[in-house]
């Protein structure tokens, strides 16, 4: 699949596309042959979520960017190949979540990213 930006992702970066909501663009971020592993109420850490590939992956973002909602990213920092950020979202009927999520780096592409997630219910 062809990459959607040749941007290197960086902290900045990514909290400029998650609290703009520019699913695009944070696809842009993974290699192509990324995986995320989502871990929270229903996919507990013995069977995580695994979405598989920049294409499964752009189709993650796109969903969660499209759903009315805000994200901050509350922090986020970048060390050698490793970037780490927490996120705090919110739907207007006042259900909130958080996020903490860590990445492995290659290239300058999101090559391995572990998120753990809880929300309001």
């Amino acid at each position: 699949m062809e990459s959607t930006t040749t941007e290197r992702v960086s902290a900045s970066g990514l909290k400029q596309a998650i609290e703009s909501r520019d699913g695009r663009r944070l696809a842009g971020f993974y290699a192509d042959d990324a995986e995320v592993r989502v871990i929270d109420r229903n996919n507990p850490p013995s069977r995580p979520r695994l979405v598989r590939g920049r294409a499964a992956i752009t189709t993650y973002w796109d969903d969660i960017c499209s759903r009315a909602m805000t994200h901050a990213v509350d922090f986020a920092v970048a060390e050698g190949d490793r970037l780490a950020f927490t996120q705090s979202c919110a739907y207007p009927d006042g259900t909130r979540v958080f996020c903490i999520a860590t990445m492995d780096v290659e290239g300058g592409k999101i090559a391995r990213q572990t998120l753990l997630q809880a929300w309001d219910e």
